[in-house]
């Protein structure tokens, strides 16, 4: 049996399990590790600036791709308590990463060491595994069992912890003939996947909500395919968008209480069906449960059995990945529309098509400052439908949500319930690992910029370029609009005269000076007209010098976006669109 030290057995196994990029910083307590990583060759290295940010890289890793597993490493003490956000983050959304961190050696563990916590019981209630590795033996199976749970029922990241003695010991291990574990995913019965059609059959207007876990399960082909031979439309959530085109004749738009369209809330307050699969059913999807459930009836498919019932009690249940769930429901539709036995729905995809030909947002103003609806319209303009977006939280996620479009999975990736600010940059640069030949969009407010802008020059250094666009009104603009019940305006503006750049007029930060210093380019936009043109110039930058371009816009001061208390009470701060020339980058609209 070939002997070997316990981390070289470990770096054997991340390359046996595909493992080819980790993000993270080197410290004493994980050294070890990163000589394994050096001498195996096989691992590529992206050096983070903050170890938060390393977890959120390999969050946008992950995301990016069917089948990737991001890998963030760290040091001990700081370091993993730095990435329990990520941690956070990659559990809530469904999202496996591996974190990786060094430790005290095993007998000083209890003497208060330097830079010794026990990350594993700080990390255990936001992984699927935490685990503190005290005996250099169990270090093959115990990375044997991380990967096997990050895929396995509903994904999730895994915190394994490595004391500096257990990294070096010698170990017996044989790399040439490890193999993964077997992964388990719950499927769908037939008898199920029937009974939900023989309900879903009865129906006169009939939803599907397209959840996450299908963008998870790579299983966006098969919802499309099972929507267009029912002919039912489809509401995305926003963790499910770009599962079915934006542009396609049955996409009716997203729901809910802020990321969502007038004509999506609309039909699904008109619906009296729908089947959920790979869903939450969070809070800022449904509002409401009253109003949200009124007059309607309820299919819940979902990989994790304990998410059955968590928001609600739907009318049926059925435990299932999502593209188990699909494969069988596409089958079984088959079967009926060769028998003739499926229902005619032109009747109500026609109604929903007519909701979304009449109720757009307005998106085209020319006033000074910009309101941040132009924005995205010249956004929509400058860039095709191969692009991916990526955002975190705020009012700019919102709006974009209510105005950009999105044509694929994953091209549109989003923390959804965590919402950390600063995941946006770090996150696009995992993004750009995964898919170096992508154009990756970055958006941000100018609060989420500012949390963990020293990552750009990691951008900068590795040559990971992108997009960044920053809509700075100088506010926290999401909890300043919140404020607004409590009739105050307070701790929430960020604008102040700034010394050393009397060009910003007042809006405090100069974001264009902190990314060049950072090592990136930067366009500053005042005028709307001036919009597309900043973009196109920013392709151009990111072609030219293959590093992070922030094209930073100033905004009005205060704008207050679309949102509500329940999908019936959304209200509108803006005049809506009534003519094509209100919204003219608008998908299906009046004129």
């Amino acid at each position: 049996m070939p002997r070997m030290s316990a981390i070289d057995a470990a770096v054997a196994i991340l390359d046996r399990e595909g493992v080819r990029h980790a993000f993270g910083l080197p410290g004493a307590a994980i050294n070890p590790f990163y000589a394994a990583m050096r001498r195996h060759g096989a691992i590529d290295h992206v050096l983070a600036r903050h170890v938060e940010g390393a977890s959120h890289m390999a969050e946008g890793y992950t995301r990016a791709a069917a089948g990737n597993i991001g890998v963030c490493v760290g040091t001990s003490g700081p370091a993993g308590t730095d990435m329990i956000t990520g941690l956070y983050s990659a559990g809530a959304d469904s999202i496996p990463i591996l974190c990786i961190t060094g430790q005290a050696p095993v007998a000083r563990l209890h003497k208060e060491d330097f830079q010794a916590v026990d990350i594993a019981a700080i990390a255990a209630p936001v992984t699927k595994m935490a685990m503190t590795v005290l005996e250099p033996a169990q270090v093959p199976g115990v990375f044997a069992q991380a990967f096997h749970l990050m895929r396995s029922g509903r994904p999730g990241p895994v915190l394994i912890d490595l004391p500096f003695d257990v990294q070096l010991a010698e170990i017996d291990f044989d790399p040439d003939t490890y193999a993964p574990l077997p992964v388990h995913r719950p499927a769908a019965t037939r008898a199920q996947i029937d009974k939900a059609l023989d309900m879903l059959d009865r129906a006169e207007r009939p939803l599907i909500v397209a959840g996450g876990g299908i963008v998870n399960a790579d299983a966006a082909e098969q919802l499309v395919e099972l929507a267009e031979i029912l002919d039912v439309p489809v509401v995305p959530t926003l963790m499910g968008w770009g599962t079915i085109p934006d542009d396609h004749r049955l996409m009716a738009g997203m729901a809910g209480l802020q990321t969502a369209h007038r004509y999506g809330n609309a039909t699904m307050l008109a619906s009296d069906f729908v089947l959920g699969i790979g869903n939450r059913w969070a809070n800022r999807h449904t509002g409401g449960l009253d109003v949200y459930r009124a007059g309607r009836t309820f299919v819940h498919v979902d990989i994790e059995p304990t998410q059955i019932g968590r928001v609600f009690a739907p009318d049926y249940g059925i435990v299932s990945d999502a593209r188990a769930a699909l494969e069988l429901f596409v089958t079984a539709a088959r079967e009926r529309r060769a028998a003739g036995r499926l229902p005619d729905r032109g009747e109500w995809v026609a109604s929903c098509r007519e909701r979304r030909r009449t109720m757009q947002r307005r998106t085209h103003f020319d006033d000074v400052p910009i309101k941040p609806q132009r924005v995205y319209e010249e956004m929509n303009r400058a860039f095709g439908r191969d692009v991916r977006y990526v955002s975190t939280i705020g009012l700019s996620q919102i709006a974009a949500a209510q105005f950009l479009h999105v044509y694929a999975p994953r091209h549109w990736i989003n923390c959804g319930q965590a919402g950390p600010l600063g995941w946006t940059a770090p996150a696009a640069l995992g993004v750009c690992v995964a898919d170096p030949d992508a154009t990756v969009v970055a958006l941000s407010g100018d609060y989420d910029f500012q949390f963990m802008l020293e990552e750009l020059a990691v951008g900068a250094q590795f040559n990971l370029p992108y997009i960044h666009v920053v809509v700075n009104n100088a506010y926290l603009g999401l909890i300043r609009q919140s404020q607004r019940g409590f009739d105050m305006d307070y701790c929430v503006q960020l604008a102040f005269d700034n010394v050393n750049s009397p060009e910003v007029g007042g809006y405090g930060v100069d974001h264009v000076k902190v990314a060049e210093g950072l090592g990136c380019k930067a366009i500053r936009v005042i005028e709307p007209d001036a919009l597309l043109g900043a973009l196109e110039d920013a392709k151009k930058l990111m072609a030219e010098y293959s590093v992070p371009v922030v094209v930073e816009v100033i905004l009005e001061r205060v704008t207050n976006i679309s949102m509500g208390t329940e999908i019936d009470a959304i209200t509108e701060f803006e005049e809506l669109a009534t003519t094509g020339a209100h919204a003219p980058t608008a998908i299906a609209l009046l004129d």
